[in-house]
Order: structure tokens, then C-alpha cells, then sequence
């Protein structure tokens, strides 16, 4: 189960790198939102260098992930240096790349992205302690996503 869940999350770093690669083969048109001088086009190895061990290390950290057999903490374990990873990535965009869209895309993963990962680390946090007694409460589990449902009640 979990070599099939690091495989699913190398074939999606993969789609990833490949948008981002095709993104940075384009020239943006007049500059790039206000965001500092367009940057130089990288070198043919450095960018696919550098994303390539970003998801290496993504992987890498995923499988050293420690697995306790609780389904809720083990995900949170192992998401964490997913989005880790994610934002990885995003920045690598915002230092290769030059297209005024996928710059955009890269700044708002890595701002929903970190504030996800401090949410999964406050709640793995709270439930090595055992079952948390008010799971409604903090911290609150929507992210950047908007709130998340009640649970049902038993």
C-alpha cells in the first residue's frame, strides 16, 4: 500500500514537472505581474535538475514517513513532506520560470501549501495524544479550502 501511494505521488511530481517544463520554454509578454525582473533563462540541465531531486526527496521523505497504523496519522505523516515537496517545486518554478500564469499558480501552492502543512503538523500533534475529544475544534482542517463539514453526529 504504501510503495502504491508513492508511485501515485511520482506520477503526479511527474505531470507537474512536465507542465512546469513546457511552462519554462515560454517568454512572457511584457514582464511578469510586478514581480521583479524577468529572470535569466535557465540552463538546459539546472531546472530539470533540480525538480528531478525535489521529487526524489519528496519520495524519499514520504517512505521514511514513520507508520504508526493509525489510517488518520499515518496520512498526515506522509502528507506532510508531500506538500513539503510541492512547495519545493513551486519555488523552483518562481526561480526558472517566466511565465506570468504558472508564477501565479507556483506563489498561491506554496501559500496554501504551507499553511496546510502547519495545520497537519498541529493535528498529528493532537492525535498522538490519543483520539481528540472535540474534532471540531483546533485547528481547523479547511485550509485554504474553506471549512470543513461537521462530522456526523453519533
Amino acid at each position: 500500500m504504501k510503495r502504491q501511494m508513492v508511485g501515485m505521488v511520482l506520477a503526479m511530481s511527474c505531470v507537474v514537472a512536465g507542465t512546469a517544463s513546457l511552462a519554462v520554454g515560454q517568454q512572457a509578454p511584457g514582464g511578469h505581474g510586478g514581480h521583479g525582473a524577468m529572470a535569466p533563462a535557465p540552463a538546459s540541465g539546472g531546472f530539470d535538475a533540480a525538480m528531478h531531486a525535489a521529487m526524489d526527496k519528496l519520495a524519499k521523505d514520504m517512505a521514511a514517513a514513520p507508520m504508526s497504523g493509525d489510517p488518520d496519522r499515518d496520512f498526515l505523516a506522509m502528507m506532510i513532506p508531500h506538500h513539503e515537496g510541492a512547495v519545493e517545486m513551486a519555488r523552483l518554478v518562481l526561480v526558472h520560470g517566466r511565465d506570468p500564469l504558472v508564477r501565479k499558480l507556483a506563489e498561491e501552492i506554496i501559500a496554501a501549501q504551507q499553511a496546510e502543512i502547519l495545520t497537519m503538523r498541529q493535528r498529528l500533534e493532537i492525535l498522538k495524544g490519543g483520539r481528540d475529544a472535540d474534532p471540531g475544534g483546533f485547528p481547523a482542517l479547511g485550509g485554504t479550502r474553506g471549512p470543513v463539514p461537521d462530522p456526523p453526529k453519533r
